[in-house]
């Protein structure tokens, strides 16, 4: 499906259907193929409203620039990125460059919830298995030949694009070309999940990992995109999304089921991940519906 996607030409549609009585929490908001070049093609996750959405874009030619919470990284040929916004990060055209990608910005409670645990798990930046990108490129294939002629299709397949990734990041088997995860690897991301309302330090990790503290930071931050503090923080604002969306809990006792003492402190934490409060957050209109 990746082939066909390369032979269609540079586009973009947005897809959008009345609100029906029934929500529907996994939507496509807009689609489409693009070359960038030039300063002009610059987003910044922090003022592009309110409204939570993901946006999950995949390099065919060029590169680009992301500024992730104060990190470089480059978005290079094969790579795709998946960010959330509102976030604090930043995408853009290097100077002199050019970026062709396609992209798929996505709406609603479940497609939030996915991609929000494919970056904490795997990073915001993914370098898919052929199988796993050409699942993704199918949906966009769709979605810009108009296949979705309903709501519940259009959500199908916004939900098949989740799962891709989620697929594809959790399989048993590394993306095409890239090296073998080592146990260790797998062991600490599943302690961190088990283990979200601990303390979870950093001697904590390495010791679960049978490393020294110095090259468990090392080689934890070059697997998983992100030094081990910053992953963890991620998994717990992710699981807090989760537990926010779904679960009829006092915030108070979310914050305590996150390891937080303060549910003042953990209301600031979670601002600084999603740039609203968990109160705006549980309330936002995107959860009535895609």
């Amino acid at each position: 499906m990746l082939t066909q996607l390369l032979t269609l030409p540079i586009q973009a549609r947005t897809v959008a259907f009345p609100r029906g009585r029934m929500a529907l929490h996994a939507m496509p908001a807009s689609v489409g193929i693009e070359q960038a070049t030039g300063p002009d093609y610059s987003w910044n996750g922090l003022r592009r409203g309110l409204t939570p959405v993901v946006v999950i874009q995949h390099t065919l030619a060029g590169s680009g620039a992301l500024t992730y919470e104060g990190r470089p990284l480059r978005v290079g040929p094969g790579e795709t990125m998946v960010l959330g916004i509102p976030h604090d990060h930043r995408y853009f055209v290097p100077a002199g460059g050019s970026w062709t990608f396609f992209y798929l910005v996505l709406t609603g409670q479940e497609a939030l919830r996915l991609c929000n645990g494919v970056i904490g798990s795997a990073g915001p930046v993914l370098r898919l298995s052929v199988a796993g990108l050409d699942r993704l490129a199918e949906t966009v294939v769709a979605l810009l030949g108009g296949r979705a002629t309903t709501p519940g299709e259009a959500s199908s397949l916004a939900y098949a694009a989740a799962m891709a990734l989620v697929d594809d990041v959790s399989g048993p088997t590394p993306a095409e070309g890239a090296e073998p995860l080592p146990d260790w690897f797998a062991r600490v991301r599943a302690h961190i999940e088990a283990n979200l309302s601990a303390g979870l330090t950093v001697d904590d990790l390495a010791g679960v990992a049978g490393l020294s503290r110095a090259h468990f930071v090392r080689q934890f931050g070059r697997l998983a995109g992100a030094p081990p503090s910053d992953y963890v923080f991620r998994a717990r604002m992710a699981r807090a999304a989760r537990l926010l969306q779904s679960a009829p809990l006092p915030i108070g006792d979310i914050a305590a089921a996150l390891g937080f003492a303060d549910a003042n402190y953990f209301a600031k934490a979670f601002r600084r991940a999603f740039d609203v409060s968990p109160t705006e957050f549980r309330h936002s209109g995107l959860f009535t519906g895609g």
